[in-house]
């Protein structure tokens, strides 16, 4: 096994010492965790990634306003560039002014009755459709972001889909500032608002982890699966007919409102066993990505990982788990939970790789997690106190504190099947 929790997993304990602690005892703070939304709430929805289809942005705000959200879009949320279009030369956010949202102020159009901002957005004649696309500029892209995390008024700010292009917003951002209307909040007596989003959007998961000290939400996009939600939940279509949007309807409202169980159900455990750690983690592509940035993840170290990835070839996602390997990034992970896998190859293939690259941590491994590109697509709190179980194959989480604080400091520790500590 590979330093990390005091373990024993279902093969006998383990002689491995925690990294840096005596005795295998992992202490480590833990972020704040998010508030849970309420009826009225107004949440932003930005797009850091890849171009944004109106119709279907439409179609996944529209689905948010039922939820009883009041819906806001970034300024540039539907703007188009290619992936080589210069940057405009402007001023860096926060360089000079005091303004917190940054030196260029973006602004959140209200969506009343369904419609979006400017249909057509901002997009240059040069813009070729046969080249690759983002939503804007970087420095753009970034502005909506800083701007909705830093105004007082939205409680949550949503990605509208992933695709490609968080990383390149990273280093646009002006952290201080987004620090700063962080510990604001705190001051108020409030929990910290929720990022939301996935795929692509594992970038700013990280990033925002590591740097603000938050929790964060992994799940659906309202210009991806939550566009197709509308019929399920207007109660025109019946849940009996897409038990899949529905599951992914439930776990959008048990993540963002917390109303409702936040566990998931595996379908195999590739290694028994039982884990307790926060979850960290997201898409495989975007966390190997960040390998060697000043955004990487820190090692994994008494969490539970979740990975996940999509349209991946079995020898390319063995690549980039041998890439973790080496890096250290599993060093003294708790447990593996392993998302959706669409369009990645035979199923059987890549239970052969997990097993072979993940199986000698000596952690628990639990496969089949729905949650990430799948029909079912559950949302997850990354950073939250769960547990892993191997044999009931579910994956849950300790209901937040009331105050929203931090996580107490405490010791994580991997159970054996029986109970044994």
């Amino acid at each position: 096994m590979s330093g990390g929790a005091r373990a024993e997993a279902a093969d006998g304990p383990s002689d491995a010492p925690a990294v840096g602690m005596p005795g295998g005892r992992a202490r480590m703070p833990g972020p704040r965790r998010y508030g849970a939304l309420r009826p009225g709430d107004r949440v932003a929805v930005v797009a850091p990634s890849g171009p944004v289809e109106p119709e279907r942005l439409e179609a996944g705000c529209a689905v948010l306003r039922d939820l009883g959200l009041d819906v806001a879009v970034g300024e540039h949320a539907l703007d188009q560039v290619n992936l080589g279009t210069p940057e405009r030369v402007r001023t860096p956010l926060g360089s000079g002014s005091s303004n917190s949202q940054g030196s260029r102020p973006t602004s959140l159009r209200t969506l009343p009755g369904g419609g979006t901002p400017d249909p057509q957005g901002s997009r240059p004649e040069s813009v070729r459709d046969d080249w690759q696309r983002l939503a804007g500029s970087d420095a753009d892209r970034a502005a909506d972001l800083q701007a909705a995390w830093c105004d007082p008024r939205v409680r949550a700010v949503v990605c509208a889909r992933g695709g490609y292009g968080a990383t390149r917003v990273l280093d646009h951002l002006d952290w201080d500032a987004l620090a700063a209307a962080t510990a604001e909040s705190a001051e108020r007596g409030g929990a910290p608002k929720i990022l939301h989003g996935s795929s692509d959007i594992t970038a700013l998961h990280a990033a925002f982890a590591a740097r603000l000290g938050v929790t964060t939400s992994f799940g659906p996009m309202p210009a991806g699966r939550i566009a197709d939600l509308g019929p399920i939940l207007s109660g025109n279509v019946p849940t009996s007919d897409d038990p899949d949007g529905a599951d992914t309807l439930d776990g959008l409202r048990a993540g963002l409102f917390r109303d409702g169980p936040a566990a998931v159900r595996g379908t195999r455990a590739l290694r028994p066993g039982h884990a307790e750690g926060p979850l960290t983690g997201g898409t495989l592509t975007l966390l190997t990505a960040l390998l060697g940035t000043p955004y990487a993840s820190p090692p994994a170290a008494g969490r539970i990982v979740f990975l996940e990835d999509v349209a991946e070839a079995p020898y390319r996602i063995d690549r980039m788990l041998v890439q973790l390997l080496q890096a250290g990034y599993f060093d003294g992970a708790a447990g593996i939970a392993l998302g959706s896998w669409e369009r990645s190859g035979d199923p059987a293939e890549l239970d052969s790789v997990f097993t072979a690259r993940l199986g000698p941590l000596g952690v628990p491994v639990l496969a089949g997690v729905p949650a990430g590109h799948g029909p079912r697509q559950r949302t997850l709190e990354l950073g939250a106190p769960a547990r892993l179980d191997g044999d009931a194959l579910t994956l849950s989480f300790e209901p937040p504190r009331a105050s929203g604080g931090p996580l107490p400091d405490g010791v994580l520790t991997l159970e054996a099947p029986g109970g044994a500590r």
